[in-house]
């Protein structure tokens, strides 16, 4: 009885730090920060909250509002494109190389909104997209940091593609 007491208290004695290990990491995150659309010249800026399932896979949510717009110039007819809006779920798979940096890699679906103005009348630009892309997330202690990313949105149809690359500041919870 004496050696199963013994055992009982030397195996708790090591499952502990373990136990406690895995109950404060962080579960969920979110970023905050600015995204270019390399193809389209325009910028937005972007929310994303994450779930972090295990230590390796993520699922995350993100969603854009268009703050920059650019100028084009078609046939000598001045206009513009603005990014109104996209939304877009992904699935992550990360890896930690240290305590404060991890890549990661990240696949998911989406929905972009352009609006096209030229010679006084407009049009909307909406297209769904497969998304894939990758990036590095560095935490300056264990909560706080800084995230970096490039995204190709590969667009439904004949619309083509867009890369997009984003920084942002990250808040893990």
């Amino acid at each position: 009885m004496r050696n199963i007491l013994i055992a009982a208290v030397a195996i708790s004695a090591i499952a502990a730090p373990a136990l406690a290990q895995s109950v404060s990491e962080p579960r969920g995150y979110g970023n905050l920060g600015y995204t270019h659309l390399d193809d389209t010249s325009t910028g937005a800026v972007t929310g994303r909250l994450g779930v972090n399932l295990n230590r390796f896979i993520a699922l995350e949510t993100e969603a854009s509002v268009g703050v920059k717009d650019h100028d084009i110039n078609v046939a000598g007819v001045d206009g513009k494109i603005e990014h109104e809006w996209d939304a877009a779920g992904y699935v992550v798979g990360k890896y930690p190389v240290s305590n404060n940096l991890e890549v990661f890699v990240r696949t998911g679906y989406g929905h972009t909104e352009l609006k096209r103005e030229l010679a006084g009348g407009s049009s909307d630009i909406g297209s769904d997209s497969w998304n894939y892309g990758a990036g590095v997330t560095y935490l300056v202690d264990g909560a706080n940091g800084v995230r970096a990313d490039w995204t190709r949105r590969d667009f439904n149809g004949t619309d083509g593609e867009n890369d997009s690359y984003g920084l942002s500041f990250v808040r893990k919870f």
